[in-house]
């Protein structure tokens, strides 16, 4: 039987040593890690998404698609519903009076869709937020690495990439706190 899984967080005073530490995770092959700062950095969704697009954009493409058919049809519809006299052999549902409704539509949706899609990417809202990940420093000027569910066996090494990156306190599942000293 495989031993549990345990959690590892690490806390950073500054923002280039969290950098370091994400970039040495990824060289040694670790994953499943969350990171968190107190404010958004373009720095640190760079190295974490390095060469994978975000799939937001296909959910705009898609609110963009569906909201110029929904433009189309609201429009031809409600033209066929309630009928004019087309004088001069003008068509039924025409398109060039339509482009407005199906163009604001068409936005409308896409802007809807990205909204959508991207509180799904983000886990928004986080209702099963672990309490593992709730530090109040992470809120204030920290940044911090957390592992979830990191193995066992990779608890040293883990641990020792974390240190070695300049985190000034590493914490482990069975609550082992390394307090690193400060250089500076």
């Amino acid at each position: 039987m495989d031993a549990p899984a345990i959690r590892i967080k690490a806390v950073y005073a500054h923002l280039d040593c969290l950098l370091t530490g994400i970039e040495r995770l990824k060289k040694a092959g670790y994953s499943g890690f969350t990171v968190q700062a107190p404010l958004p950095r373009h720095e640190i969704e760079e190295i974490m998404y390095e060469g994978q697009p975000s799939h937001v954009r296909w959910w705009t493409l898609t609110g963009a698609i569906t909201g110029l058919a929904t433009g189309l049809l609201l429009t031809a519809l409600t033209h066929a519903t309630w009928p004019m006299i087309n004088p001069g052999g003008k068509p039924v549902v025409a398109i060039v009076p339509f482009t407005v409704i199906m163009f604001e539509c068409t936005i409308l949706f896409g802007a809807l869709a990205t909204f959508a899609g991207m509180m799904f990417h983000a886990g928004l809202p986080t209702y099963w937020f672990d309490r593992a990940l709730r530090d109040p420093r992470m809120t204030d000027a920290s940044f911090g690495i957390t592992f979830l569910r990191a193995l066992p066996k990779d608890k040293d090494r883990i641990t020792d990439l974390l240190r070695q990156s300049g985190a000034s306190e590493v914490t482990t599942g069975d609550d082992t706190v390394y307090e690193v000293p400060n250089d500076g």
